[in-house]
């Protein structure tokens, strides 16, 4: 056997050839934003040509659309993308970039090629239901076997090639984790927090709720949390602990070399994670106050450039969306995966919305959704793309692009920088932009494609014609 052909020596040859001619502190984790802008801009200048392509096995080829690199430079027209195994070898343009003969060529002619989507806030256990009660007395025994494997697959399938699930039972999120990561089963590539860490679990919640008491508890229950291989820790009603406590739950994740995000729902819980030092923090939150008091916008001033935050913001205009235009409740993707009997409990569910208590504050917390999505862009805060997934309404099928889409139609933010959102800053906080979140040599292939110019419509990404995940053709 050829050592060419064999994956693990085929990744190494094109990491070796990544090394002529990219410094090897390229790749290192980053630690600042203006590190990291350095180190892939430096990374992009020293791309290696299509000499790399030659060194190895092209196993498939991309040709034709126009590629959206996440980096946030002029996109790429005509272009090129040559994969070995699951890394990108080289990028090019048609008529200066060749493909190897006999390599499969998928045209993306007419399309927008760009990295696979993240979504950095989903709940794989939960897949619209309006009843949690109801929910989390009747199906936690189907959770792993039915229902994480089905919302995997449609975020998949929705151009989502890596999610952070925030909250679910810690061996069964675990268990889905390992089989995408196999290949057993379809679906993004995971980084996971298992349980909410909160003063007290609300009844009937604690196989995803884990209470702590007193500093101790709090370090012991993070460093269990850790030792099971989640990926991030995750605050909730931190207001409701001591400081003590939240202040130990940050310090011990970050001793491990974990993020912490929390929650922001009210005014206090962002102030104790600030001064705690958390890491993200999700959701606008304040239900409907106008906009975030005088001295939280100013804590978060003060953390412009290294705090990061996810708005899911798009669930909160659902409500209205959906009530004016049932139909979208018929769109049979949500449905995919799904057994009937739960797909038609969670259909029954959705009776009648206007009647159900979940949604009775949204229309009136709207009005003040643009202030604070504002102050979140005047204070310096990195924000990224993520959605609630799963929560009631709020379909793993059509979630992702519907938050890019509010970003960029009722926030004016532009789509490349709600692309960026979703791409190159996720992998960023995540610490893996090394090797995804932009299409670039030596990165993983997670790229989805889609026909039309996303730069243009940014709501053609409901309908994600082609998605390649690490270097394998899966829609």
């Amino acid at each position: 056997m050829k050592l060419y052909r064999h994956p693990t020596m085929r990744r190494w040859l094109v990491r070796a050839l990544l090394c002529l001619v990219v410094p090897p502190c390229a790749g290192a984790q980053e630690a600042t934003t203006p590190d990291i802008e350095a180190t892939a801009a430096a990374a992009t200048a020293a791309a290696p040509t299509a000499a790399a392509a030659t060194a190895v096995e092209v196993t498939l080829a991309m040709v034709g659309g126009r590629l959206i690199d996440g980096f946030g430079g002029a996109p790429l027209a005509d272009s090129v993308v040559l994969i070995a195994d699951e890394t990108i070898v080289a990028i090019g343009q048609m008529g200066q970039l060749a493909v190897p003969e006999g390599v499969p060529v998928i045209s993306t002619e007419g399309m927008s090629v760009l990295p696979g989507l993240w979504d950095m806030h989903v709940h794989l256990m939960i897949v619209g239901h309006s009843d949690y009660e109801h929910w989390d007395r009747t199906y936690p025994d189907r959770f792993q076997r039915d229902i994480m494997p089905a919302a995997a697959e449609q975020l998949l399938h929705a151009g989502v090639t890596s999610a952070r699930d925030l909250g679910a039972p810690l061996d069964e999120i675990l268990a889905i984790k390992r089989a995408i990561a196999d290949g057993a089963l379809a679906g993004p590539t995971l980084y996971v927090s298992g349980p909410f860490i909160q003063h007290r679990p609300y009844p009937g919640t604690e196989d995803f709720r884990w209470g702590v008491n007193g500093v101790a508890d709090a370090r012991a229950k993070v460093r269990r949390l850790i030792d099971a291989g989640v990926d991030v820790i995750k605050l909730i009603d931190q207001d409701q602990m001591t400081m003590e406590e939240v202040q130990a739950v940050v310090d011990e994740a970050h001793l491990r070399g974990l993020p912490v995000v929390a929650h922001s729902h009210r005014p206090e819980e962002i102030r104790r994670g600030i001064a705690a030092g958390v890491d993200c923090f999700e959701h606008t939150g304040l239900g409907t106050a106008p906009e975030y008091p005088e001295d939280v916008f100013e804590l978060m001033k003060g953390r412009a450039n290294t705090l990061f935050w996810t708005p899911t913001i798009a669930p909160l205009l659902l409500y209205e969306i959906t009530r004016d235009n049932p139909e979208r409740i018929d769109d049979p993707r949500w449905r995919h995966g799904l057994p009937d009997d739960i797909a038609a409990d969670v259909r029954q569910s959705l009776d009648h919305l206007e009647r159900l208590s979940y949604y009775q504050l949204m229309p009136r917390r709207r009005p003040t959704l643009q202030r604070k999505f504002q102050q979140l862009r005047e204070a310096g805060i990195v924000l990224m793309i993520g959605t609630d997934s799963g929560v009631p309404l709020v379909f793993h099928s059509d979630s992702t692009w519907r938050e890019l889409d509010t970003w960029v139609r009722e926030f004016g933010v532009s789509p490349m920088e709600a692309i960026r959102a979703a791409t190159y800053w996720p992998s960023v906080h995540m610490g893996v932009s090394d090797r995804v979140g932009t299409l670039a040599e030596g990165k993983i292939a997670d790229i989805i494609a889609v026909r039309g110019d996303v730069l243009r419509h940014i709501a053609l990404l409901q309908d994600v014609d082609l998605v390649v995940q690490r270097g394998k053709r899966v829609k």
